[in-house]
């Protein structure tokens, strides 16, 4: 069991807008395990308040004066490394900027809310809070992190299953045999992981549907990165779209990843829906539809990330007679979603992240059509 911790989570919001900064500050103050330690125009005024307090977690804007993000976070990382969770703007730069900061050493990347009614506030609550929370968990944190305390933020409504979206498989409804299918979840940490299993496969690897916790209009940007190393074809997925081998498809942001099987093919569905496990896209969703559409045709796989998105649908995977791995603790930016995956039985076996890519191959092996 892990320790609670003691004393709140310390939390330096860096942002050059006054109005961002009170927006942001509000956010955070919702959560009684959260504190803000302070609130800076610039990173030169940041540094200031470091020298008198280092705070568990920095929230940083990329865009700056003087100094910029993106220099200020270099710095950061080569001198006193600390969790780092970028709050960025949704635009073309904005996404590139980001995905350039977590490559730099940001553990996460959250869209500068947008708050213009009380169900936009409630989102922005969780979303805000969350990545602080998992950014004070992970391999950069100093201190000894708990990932809940007993009175933090209570998020608002129920937590909704994926039976919000489609109903459980049924065990004794047949799945003929397909070509293999691979189903993967992230979270925090997940972009990293993500390049690492991907830049190791090779052009003729299974199919493969992912759900990254990543915001709309990053998603895009994020696909068409990882092609780029990539040898297999890497895009944002697209509704009604064939899913076949050698290729990867990403679920957008702000829109729920299932998979459709048509006789022996298979396809994508991208659609709305309510957020489950606190996320659009849910890993749980696209698990489920795993489950139902491939059985033991699918393998599951759940990478690092915060929280429990994905573990109660991949025991339905292992039910249906799905391979699923777990990625260990050790490879873990944060290890959360792949505990609960363990704990709950969902997972089959640990797998260090290195190894990830060769398992999957295994797997396509084993599993093609008129294999033994």
């Amino acid at each position: 069991m892990i320790p609670k911790r003691s004393q709140p989570i310390s939390v330096l919001i860096v942002d050059d807008s006054t109005s961002a900064r009170t927006m942001l500050r509000s956010l955070v103050e919702s959560d009684s395990s959260l504190t803000v330690m302070g609130a800076a125009q610039d990173a030169y005024s940041a540094v200031r308040l470091m020298k008198a307090q280092l705070p568990d977690v920095i929230l940083l804007d990329l865009e700056l004066p003087g100094l910029d993000g993106m220099t200020f976070l270099k710095r950061i990382m080569e001198q006193r490394p600390l969790p780092v969770v970028v709050c960025s703007s949704h635009t073309e730069f904005g996404s590139e900027q980001s995905f350039a900061a977590l490559e730099a050493g940001a553990v996460e990347v959250i869209l500068k809310p947008v708050i213009g009614d009380a169900l936009s506030r409630q989102e922005a609550q969780i979303r805000v809070c969350d990545a602080i929370h998992a950014a004070a968990q992970s391999r950069n944190a100093h201190r000894l992190p708990a990932p809940i305390v007993a009175d933090r933020l209570k998020p608002p409504g129920p937590k909704l299953t994926a039976d919000e979206i489609l109903p459980p498989p049924n065990a004794l409804r047949p799945v003929p045999v397909t070509e293999p299918i691979v189903v993967i979840g992230a979270s925090t940490g997940g972009t990293e992981a993500l390049r690492v299993v991907l830049e190791a496969l090779p052009a003729d690897a299974p199919g493969i549907l992912i759900v990254q916790h990543m915001p709309e209009g990053f998603t895009r940007t994020f696909a068409d990165r990882t092609n780029k190393g990539s040898a297999m074809t890497v895009s944002e997925a697209v509704d009604g779209q064939t899913v076949t081998q050698g290729q990867v498809l990403i679920a957008p942001g702000d829109r729920h990843l299932l998979l459709k099987r048509t006789g022996n093919s298979y396809r994508a569905q991208v659609l709305n829906g309510a957020y489950v496990s606190r996320h659009r896209p849910s890993v749980d969703v696209l698990f489920r539809s795993a489950a139902t559409a491939a059985g033991a045709n699918a393998m599951g796989i759940i990478l690092t990330g915060m929280g429990d998105d994905g573990a109660r649908c991949m025991v339905e995977m292992r039910t249906m007679g799905s391979p699923t791995l777990a990625q260990d603790e050790a490879s873990c930016v944060v290890y959360g979603m792949p505990r609960e995956a363990v704990a709950m039985g969902g997972a089959a076996q640990t797998v260090p992240l290195g190894k990830m890519a060769a398992a999957i191959m295994a797997f396509g092996r084993n599993r093609r059509v008129g294999a033994a």
